[in-house]
């Protein structure tokens, strides 16, 4: 297999707080790759890095052999992505939330219809497709979600948190999906949790971060034999250690004092 993904020395400062601190790593095509950490480790702000949405102090990127500062659009054209946070139009129906975003991909029209009647019925919401998203659980919007980022048909699905909140049947229903996408299409997945036994499942290989550094790279197997422990949980721990850690404001509250004093420049 060869890398889809290439971070090399990847840093990320705001003032004198550095959020990522000399990152390396690859990940292959079609691989699922869990990148797991504690809360303020940096994983937010490498995924910003990796999808255009922040530029790194230093390091290098390449996502399908495209630099994500100097090749945004190829770059952006190359992932989807289904963010922590909701990000769909709760004004809008399921098919329009879908046909906008492949009307703002150029997705061809007769080949956007057709994906997006494929995927409304892979994610089983075909049958709502013309119900106000606001009147979705919150299950029926990441569904939805996941159907929107695979519309354009990318090569890597970035997943931050995709499962957050959702009651166990949802989140495995949601894992079932993302499987199957992965073995039919041959899809990249990039995976961010803290439901380890989500990571423990579904990830092919495991990368760990603290405090902005990479502190372990492998399989979950790897990563209990290493740590002498029976669940990729207690080997989360055993890595990281016990100390509950505040979210990550920290790389937050230095961005905005940064801003502050660069006069709105990052």
């Amino acid at each position: 297999m060869s890398s889809i993904i290439d971070v090399k020395n990847l840093t990320r400062r705001f003032g004198e707080f550095t959020a990522v601190d000399n990152l390396s790593f690859s990940v292959e095509k079609g691989e699922i790759f869990a990148f797991l950490g504690p809360n303020g480790a940096g994983k937010t702000t490498t995924i910003k890095m990796l999808t255009t949405l922040l530029k790194p102090t230093s390091g290098e990127i390449r996502l399908d052999g495209h630099d994500p500062i100097h090749e945004q659009n190829e770059v952006r054209k190359s992932f989807g992505i289904i963010f922590q946070d909701p990000s769909l139009d709760d004004e809008l129906t399921a098919y329009e939330n879908m046909e906008f975003h492949g009307v703002l991909y150029g997705v061809e029209k007769t080949v956007r219809r057709a994906r997006i009647e494929e995927f409304l019925k892979v994610v089983e919401l075909w049958d709502r497709k013309n119900d106000l998203v606001k009147h979705f659980s919150g299950g029926m919007k990441r569904r939805l979600e996941i159907a929107r980022g695979l519309l354009h048909h990318p090569k890597i699905l970035f997943l931050d948190e995709p499962t957050i909140g959702l009651d166990p049947q949802t989140r495995n229903h949601i894992w079932s999906y993302v499987q199957a996408l992965n073995k039919k299409e041959g899809i990249t997945v990039f995976l961010t949790t803290h439901y380890m036994e989500e990571a423990d499942r579904m990830a092919d290989r495991v990368a760990v971060i603290d405090h902005g550094k990479l502190i372990a790279i492998g399989t979950s197997a790897e990563f209990k034999e290493k740590t002498k422990t029976s669940t990729l949980e207690d080997a989360f721990i055993a890595l990281t250690g016990n100390t509950i850690r505040a979210e990550e404001v920290n790389a937050q509250d230095a961005m905005r004092m940064h801003r502050r004093a660069w006069g709105g420049r990052s």
